[in-house]
C-alpha cells in the first residue's frame, strides 16, 4: 500500500470538498423523507468514486454485470452454498444494479442476502447430517478442490453429493491427522489406551463438525451492518482492488497496521471452541503491567468501568474485540476465568500499545573476514495522525547510522513480505543511498505528473547495497526498490517479479465529509481511494508488472499465482517520460555479480531442492483432483512428507549465518529479557535463511569488485 504521510494537499482538499458537495446534494434530493444509512453511504460513495477516481467507471449495465460478478464471488467463492436456480434469480439483475443505486433501492442485495441466508441454514443441516455417520474410505473416488473447476449445483440432491465429499475430504484430512498421532504415541507413557480404526474415524468427524459449526457460528452472526459492509466494498473493488470502503472497526485494524500503535489492553486474543482466550500478552503493554491476565485465561464478560458486564460468550471475535479496545485512560473490566476454574474481575486501564515486531531492526552478519549490515524492515510505516508515533523513513536512518558505527562494509535492506505503506517514507529511504535527485513519479487523472524528490544532498549510506524483495514486495517496497536499481545504486534480488502494485491512496472519513443532518445515522465509515498512479524515474509504471530483480534466485512464492495481475479489476502498465537523473557514479557490476550468484546457486544442494520443491509444486497447482480413498490419499502424503524431509535436510546442511544482533540493542534492553528475546528472535530467525547467504555472498564480491577497481 502506498499513502502520504504529509497532511491532506491541494488535490485531496479538492477530493473531500466532493464528498461534502455530493452528500449535500443527496441530502437534499431527499428530504421528503427520512435517508437510509444504505442509501446514503452507496450514494455518497458513488459519486466521490465517479468524480475522484484516478480511473472513474460509469454507473451503467457494464458496472453492473462487474458488481453481480464480484459480490457473487464473495459470498458464495466456493459454489458450497447457492444453487444454479438460486444464480439464476439473482442473474436477473445483472443490468440492473445501476439503476436500484440510483433510485436508492437493493432488491438484487435483498435477494442475495435471503437466499444466503437460508442456503447456510441449509448447509449447517446438511453437513451435520453427513458427519454423524460413519464414512467408508475403502471406495475409490476423488474430490476437486479448485472451485474455478466447478460449477453451482444444480439442484439439492447435486449439493448434498458435493458437500458429502467435500466433508468426506475434511474428515480423510483429519484421520490421517490422527493416525500420525497415534503412530507418535508412546504405549509406556500413554494414560489412554491406543484407538481403534472406528474410533479414529470418529474423532475425525467430531473433530470436523467442532471446525464447521465454529465457522457456521460466526457466519450466522452477520448482521445488517456486516452486509453493507461487504455490499458497499464490492462496489468500491470493482474500481480497483486497492479502492476499499472500510467499516468504522475495519478503519481501526487498517490503522494499526499502519501504524504498529493503539490503545487497548495490549492483549492478543483468539476465538476457540466458542470462547474468546489470551494467547499473548504484549510486553510493556497495560496488561502486562497490571499483571493479572496471562496466556490461557477465558476472558467471559467485558465492562466499561462500573458500568453492567457484557457477555462475549459465543460471540464473534472481531465484534468483542470493540468491547475491549478503547481510548487510551479508560477503565475495562474483565471477568475472566483462569485455568484452575476460578472466577477473577480484572480491572485494566487501557494504554497506548506499541507493537514492536512492526518496526525495523538491524544486525550484524560476518562473513569471509568481514563484517555486514542487514535492516529488516516490515512495512513503510508512519504516524498519519501526528500523534507522536514512530516513522519508517526516521528508524532506517537510525539503524544506518548504527551500522555505520559498527564499521560494516556492505548493507543488505530486506524488504521481502513488505506490503508497502507511506509515499513519503519511501522516497525519504531511497534518499538516504543518493545525494539528491528524483525518486519517484505521480501522476494524477488530469495533469503532468508530479516528480518526487530528495533534497537532502547528504548520502547516509554510500557502501555496497542489495535490497531483498520477494511476490509480497509490494507499493512503497516496489518505489525503493525500483529507485536503487534505476540510479544503479545497489542490486535488487529476489526470488520473482514483486508484486505490481503503483497507485497511490487516501482515506477519507465520511462521517467528516457528510453533513450534521446525518448525524443520526452516523457512523458510516472510510473510503480508501485510489487517487493516482506512481511511475519509475525511467518512465515505467510499478502497477501490473512490479519490479524485476537484477539477480533472480529460486523461490518457492516463484510458482504462486498471487500478484497485482491476478486481482480482479486491477488497472493496467502503461509509462510516461522519464524524469532527469543522474546515475550513481560507482555503479555494482551487474553482469560479473549475476554471473557470479547463478554458478554458486547452481552449485548449491540447497538451492537445488528449492528448484525441486517448486516444480512439484507447479505440478500439484494443475493437479486440484484428490482421492477419497485413505491408502491412496496416504500414500500421495508419504511422497509430499519425504520430498518435505528432503528439502528440510538439505536447508539444515546449510553452511549458519554468522548473524548477531547490535551489542547497542542488547545494552537496551538488559533488565527486560522479554525485549531481549525479541531483539534475538530476528537473528534467530535467518540463520539459515539461504537467499540472505546469497545477498551477503553478492555484497561481497561487489566489495571485492569496487577494491580491485581502485
Amino acid at each position: 500500500m502506498s499513502f502520504p504521510r504529509l497532511r491532506l494537499g491541494l488535490y485531496a482538499a479538492v477530493v473531500a470538498a466532493v464528498f461534502v458537495l455530493a452528500s449535500y446534494k443527496l441530502y437534499r434530493s431527499n428530504d421528503a423523507r427520512a435517508p437510509q444509512k444504505e442509501e446514503v453511504l452507496i450514494k455518497a460513495m458513488l459519486q466521490g468514486l465517479s468524480a475522484a477516481h484516478y480511473q472513474p467507471e460509469q454507473v451503467d449495465d457494464n458496472f453492473s454485470r462487474r458488481v453481480f460478478d464480484l459480490y457473487l464471488k464473495r459470498i458464495d467463492y466456493a459454489k458450497k452454498f447457492l444453487l444454479q436456480s438460486d444464480v439464476a434469480q439473482l442473474r436477473k439483475y445483472q443490468t440492473e444494479i445501476d439503476d436500484q443505486v440510483r433510485r436508492g433501492s437493493h432488491e438484487f442485495l435483498d435477494l442475495a442476502t435471503q437466499l444466503t441466508k437460508q442456503r447456510t441454514k441449509d448447509v449447517q443441516a446438511l453437513y451435520r447430517d453427513l458427519l454423524s455417520k460413519p464414512m467408508d474410505f475403502t471406495v475409490e473416488e476423488s474430490f476437486q478442490t479448485d472451485p474455478d473447476k466447478t460449477q453451482f449445483p444444480a439442484d439439492a440432491a447435486a449439493q448434498r453429493e458435493e458437500w458429502r465429499k467435500y466433508v468426506k475430504y475434511q474428515t480423510l484430512i483429519r484421520l490421517a491427522e490422527i493416525q500420525d498421532e497415534q503412530a507418535k504415541r508412546d504405549p509406556k507413557k500413554a494414560a489412554t489406551p491406543a484407538l481403534s480404526a472406528a474410533e479414529m474415524e470418529a474423532e475425525a468427524r467430531k473433530r470436523v463438525l467442532k471446525n464447521f459449526d465454529e465457522q457456521f457460528n460466526d457466519l450466522l452472526q452477520n448482521d445488517d451492518n456486516d452486509r453493507l459492509a461487504l455490499w458497499a466494498n464490492t462496489i468500491a473493488n470493482t474500481y480497483d482492488p486497492h479502492t476499499e470502503y472500510f467499516a468504522p472497526r475495519d478503519k481501526e485494524t487498517f490503522d494499526i497496521e499502519m501504524t504498529g500503535r493503539f490503545e487497548g489492553i495490549g492483549a492478543t486474543l483468539q476465538q476457540r471452541d466458542g470462547q474468546i482466550r489470551v494467547a499473548d500478552i504484549v510486553p510493556g503493554s497495560a496488561s502486562y503491567r497490571q499483571g493479572q491476565l496471562k496466556v490461557g485465561d477465558v476472558i467471559q464478560r467485558v465492562a466499561q468501568g462500573a458500568a453492567e458486564p457484557i457477555s462475549i460468550e459465543g460471540m464473534r471475535l472481531d465484534k468483542a474485540i470493540t468491547y475491549i479496545r478503547g481510548p487510551k485512560g479508560t477503565e475495562v473490566r474483565l471477568t475472566v476465568k483462569k485455568a484452575d476454574g476460578s472466577m477473577q474481575i480484572i480491572p485494566i486501564v487501557r494504554d497506548v500499545v506499541v507493537l514492536e515486531e512492526k518496526f525495523a531492526q538491524s544486525a550484524t552478519i560476518d562473513h569471509g573476514g568481514k563484517k555486514f549490515g542487514y535492516i529488516h524492515l516490515p512495512a513503510f510505516y508512519a504516524d498519519f495522525n501526528d500523534n507522536g508515533g514512530r516513522s519508517s523513513g526516521d528508524d532506517v536512518k537510525k539503524e544506518l547510522e548504527k551500522l555505520k558505527q559498527e564499521n560494516v562494509q556492505g548493507v543488505i535492506l530486506d524488504l521481502r513480505n513488505n506490503g508497502g505503506g507511506s509515499l513519503t517514507d519511501a522516497v525519504e529511504m531511497a534518499g538516504l543511498f543518493i545525494d539528491s535527485g528524483p525518486i519517484v513519479q505521480v501522476r494524477s487523472p488530469q495533469g503532468s505528473a508530479q516528480v518526487l524528490n530528495d533534497r537532502d544532498p547528504r548520502v547516509q549510506y554510500s557502501g555496497p547495497l542489495v535490497v531483498l524483495v520477494n511476490k509480497y514486495s509490494a507499493s512503497a517496497s516496489e518505489i525503493l526498490a525500483a529507485a536503487i536499481q534505476d540510479y544503479k545504486r545497489g542490486v535488487v534480488m529476489g526470488s520473482t517479479s514483486t508484486y505490481g502494485k503503483g497507485t497511490v491512496q487516501r482515506i477519507f472519513n465520511l462521517d467528516d465529509a457528510l453533513p450534521a443532518e446525518f448525524n443520526a445515522i452516523k457512523p458510516f465509515g472510510s473510503l480508501k481511494l485510489t487517487t493516482q498512479k506512481f511511475y519509475r524515474i525511467n518512465g515505467g509504471s510499478t502497477q501490473f508488472k512490479g519490479v524485476t530483480p537484477d539477480i533472480t534466485l529460486p523461490g518457492a512464492d516463484s510458482y504462486l499465482d498471487q500478484g497485482e495481475k491476478d486481482t480482479d479489476y486491477p488497472l493496467k502498465w502503461d509509462e510516461i517520460s522519464p524524469a532527469r537523473y543522474r546515475a550513481w557514479n560507482q555503479p555494482p557490476p551487474i553482469d560479473r555479480l549475476r554471473a557470479n550468484s547463478a554458478a554458486r546457486v547452481a552449485a548449491s544442494p540447497s538451492f537445488k531442492s528449492v528448484q525441486d520443491i517448486v516444480a512439484r509444486m507447479r505440478k500439484r497447482k494443475d493437479d486440484t483432483v484428490v482421492s477419497l480413498k485413505l491408502a491412496s490419499f496416504r500414500a500421495e502424503q508419504e511422497i509430499a512428507k519425504a520430498e518435505s524431509k528432503r528439502y528440510e535436510e538439505s536447508q539444515k546442511a546449510a553452511a549458519p549465518l554468522n548473524i548477531a544482533p547490535l551489542a547497542i540493542d542488547l545494552r537496551a534492553v538488559q533488565s527486560d529479557t522479554v525485549k531481549q528475546n525479541r531483539v534475538r528472535r530476528l537473528t534467530k530467525n535467518l540463520v539459515k535463511d539461504i537467499n540472505l547467504r546469497e545477498a551477503v555472498a553478492v555484497v561481497n564480491d561487489e566489495l571485492t569488485s569496487s577494491v580491485t577497481k581502485r
